[in-house]
């Protein structure tokens, strides 16, 4: 995976003033767009196409400070007029391009990326790679901003809203794996970019043929291969963490790849105060 990163970055250096096709620049280097994104975003701490649009500006600094014709470097970056390109020069650079051209600056330079593999070989992540058939996950649905590190507020105040006896009712709906209360995200955004906006789902696994109340939010789930990691640790660090290491270490190192689905996280046993958990990650997968 990370030759296949390093190659994506040449690409979006040949292709700076092209619309890019993310698709195609993913079967350019032998894997899908969503889990190109998903890999990009999580080694590199930003989207694909906040990536694309930095190195833009940064390259484009240069025709600025050269005196050229605005509206023609415009064109040469893809963008249609001299006001788009000056909204995105600003909001990379922090300053106009009139004020460029007349002091030299300031520039923010994004340096092309490169990824390097380090292997440490003091972690071992506990994993197994099962194969489901398909099933639903049932539960209390809401929309909530995605959150990288610690507690989610509105993840919270929606399970604490749920009655006792709604939990209750959940947990004797379960009937198939991953087994007990599970947290779900669903839909969340390829580019994994904080407060973009996901499905969270508090609920349960179940078969096809459960029969399950109508007044439940419901996910189906295809037929597919799961890698599921085990972690034990603080809660919701230890977790956040091996969300982290899945990218930078597992995936590099494994021939898996992320395909669309839901993340799913079961809390197998945890301490009174919930300060430290024993959890299951569930990440859908296919073989690269």
């Amino acid at each position: 995976m990370i030759a296949e990163l390093n190659r994506l970055t040449e690409l979006v250096e040949e292709r700076l003033g092209d619309d890019l096709d993310v698709a195609a620049l993913a079967a350019d280097v032998g894997t899908t767009e969503y889990h190109l994104r998903r890999m990009f975003s999580s080694l590199a701490g930003m989207p694909l196409s906040e990536y694309v649009r930095r190195r833009r500006m940064s390259v484009a600094a240069a025709d600025v400070l050269g005196g050229g014709d605005l509206l023609s470097i415009a064109v040469r970056y893809g963008y249609g007029s001299t006001e788009a390109f000056g909204r995105a020069f600003r909001a990379v650079h922090g300053v106009g391009v009139g004020h460029v051209r007349r002091d030299g600056g300031p520039l923010r330079t994004q340096p092309q990326i490169r990824f390097r593999l380090t292997v440490e070989g003091n972690i071992t992540m506990d994993t197994r790679i099962i194969e489901r058939p398909a099933f639903r996950l049932v539960g209390y649905a809401t929309r909530v901003p995605l959150i990288h590190e610690g507690v989610n507020p509105r993840i919270h105040a929606h399970i604490s809203s749920l009655p006792a006896s709604a939990h209750a009712s959940l947990k004797e709906l379960s009937d198939t794996e991953p087994a007990g209360l599970l947290q779900v995200s669903d839909g969340v955004d390829p580019d994994y970019t904080e407060g973009s906006e996901l499905t969270y789902l508090h609920g349960v696994a179940v078969t096809e043929t459960t029969t399950v109340p109508s007044d439940l939010d419901t996910i189906a789930v295809p037929a597919g291969l799961w890698a599921v990691f085990r972690i034990e640790g603080e809660y919701p660090a230890a977790l956040q963490e091996a969300w982290a290491a899945t990218a930078a270490d597992w995936f590099p190192s494994n021939p898996w790849r992320l395909v669309p689905g839901p993340s799913i996280v079961a809390v197998l046993d945890r301490a009174d105060d919930f300060r430290t958990a024993v959890c299951e990650l569930w990440l859908p997968v296919e073989r690269a």
